[in-house]
C-alpha cells in the first residue's frame, strides 16, 4: 500500500524560483499600462487575486520602504463593483485596506444602477453577479476607463483560457474571442478607436497555487473568510451554500455550522465555501496540491448553469 501523504512536507519541496518570472512579467505589463493608457483603474474586488495584483502594483510605482510598507501613490484609482450583496467581511477589509494605502477608491453601486432601471431583477433575492456587467460598463462610461486591470487568471475556467493578456472591448464593452490580438514576443497591440477599451490581466498565466505560494511568499493580506471559520450552511446541489438573508434554506433543507474557508468571494448568492482546517497560507498551499476541481467550480453556483455561461457573460461585458 502507498504511504500515507504529508501535505506539509509535499509543500515545504515546491520550487517557488517560477514566482520571480510571474512577478516579473506582472510588473512589466502593469508598467505596459500605465505607459499605453491615458485612464487606467485597477478592479479591487478585495478577492485573493485583486490583492496579489494590488501587491504587484505597488511594487511596480512604489518604493518599499521596509517589510509590506511602500511609499508613494498609484498612478490610478481601484475600483470595485459593488452588488450590495456582498459579504461585510469583504467589505470590511476593502475599507481598511484602502485606508491603510491612502489610495483613490471608485465604488460603482449595483443599488444606483437599479434605482435607474438599467438593472431589473425578477425577485429580490435573485443572484446580482451576472449584473454586474452593466453597472461597472456605467462606471466605464461616466469615469471614462480606457482599461481596467484585473486579476482574472486562465486556469480559472474555460473562457478565461481564452483571454489575452490585453483584451480588446468594443464601443459595447463586449468581448469577441475571435477578434483578440495576436501577442507574439511580449508585443501588445494596445490601439483603440473611441469609445473602446481593454481589460488588462497581469497574472493570466498564473494558477490558483502560484497565488497561494505569492500571497505566503509576500505576506498579503486577505479578508478573514479565506482562512478557516465556523459558518452555518446548506448542503445544496453538492455545494456547501451559506445561510444569508439572501441566501436562504428552501424547503425540506437543513441548516448546518461546519468548518469552511472560501476559495473565491463574490456576490453572497453564488458564491459557496469548501470544508477546510487550513488556517493560514502554508496550509491553503498544501491543500491546493491535492484539489481537482478548479475554484470557480467548487465554489460558484452560476457558473454551474452550463459550460457555456461564462463565455456568454464575458461576451456581454463580464469581467
Amino acid at each position: 500500500m502507498n504511504a500515507p501523504l504529508n501535505l506539509q512536507a509535499l509543500a515545504a519541496t515546491v520550487d517557488q524560483r517560477h514566482l520571480d518570472h510571474l512577478e516579473e512579467e506582472a510588473i512589466f505589463i502593469l508598467r505596459e499600462v500605465a505607459a499605453a493608457f491615458e485612464r487606467p483603474g485597477l478592479l479591487f474586488s478585495s478577492g485573493k487575486d485583486s490583492c496579489v495584483v494590488l501587491r504587484l502594483a505597488e511594487k511596480a510605482f512604489k518604493q518599499r520602504v521596509a517589510g509590506n510598507e511602500f511609499k508613494g501613490k498609484l498612478p490610478f484609482p481601484l475600483v470595485h463593483v459593488d452588488t450590495g450583496h456582498n459579504f461585510p467581511e469583504v467589505i470590511e477589509f476593502r475599507e481598511k485596506r484602502v485606508a491603510e494605502m491612502g489610495e483613490r477608491l471608485i465604488v460603482a453601486h449595483m443599488d444606483e444602477s437599479i434605482k435607474k432601471g438599467t438593472v431589473r431583477l425578477a425577485h429580490p433575492l435573485e443572484s446580482r453577479n451576472g449584473h454586474q456587467t452593466v453597472t461597472l460598463l456605467e462606471a466605464i462610461e461616466e469615469h471614462r476607463f480606457d482599461v481596467l486591470i484585473g486579476g482574472a487568471r486562465r486556469d480559472e475556467e474555460k473562457a478565461r483560457a481564452k483571454e489575452r493578456i490585453f483584451s480588446h472591448r468594443d464601443s459595447f464593452g463586449q468581448w469577441q474571442p475571435k477578434e483578440q490580438r495576436p501577442e507574439l514576443w511580449n508585443l501588445f497591440n494596445t490601439r483603440i478607436r473611441p469609445g473602446e477599451h481593454f481589460r488588462a490581466f497581469p497574472i493570466s498565466n498564473w494558477t490558483e497555487l502560484d497565488v497561494w505560494l505569492y500571497i505566503a511568499r509576500e505576506n498579503i493580506p486577505l479578508p478573514s473568510l479565506y482562512y478557516q471559520h465556523e459558518r452555518q450552511v446548506i448542503r445544496r446541489k453538492g455545494l456547501l451554500v451559506p445561510l444569508t438573508e439572501v441566501t436562504p434554506p428552501e424547503a425540506g433543507e437543513t441548516v448546518e455550522t461546519a468548518t469552511v474557508r472560501f476559495r473565491t468571494v463574490g456576490d453572497m448568492t453564488c458564491t459557496c465555501p469548501v470544508e477546510s482546517t487550513a488556517a493560514n497560507a502554508a496550509d491553503i498551499v498544501a491543500e491546493t496540491l491535492t484539489v481537482t476541481v478548479s475554484e470557480r467550480g467548487a465554489t460558484r453556483m452560476d457558473d454551474r448553469t452550463s459550460e457555456a455561461s461564462m463565455e456568454r457573460r464575458k461576451k456581454e461585458g463580464y469581467f
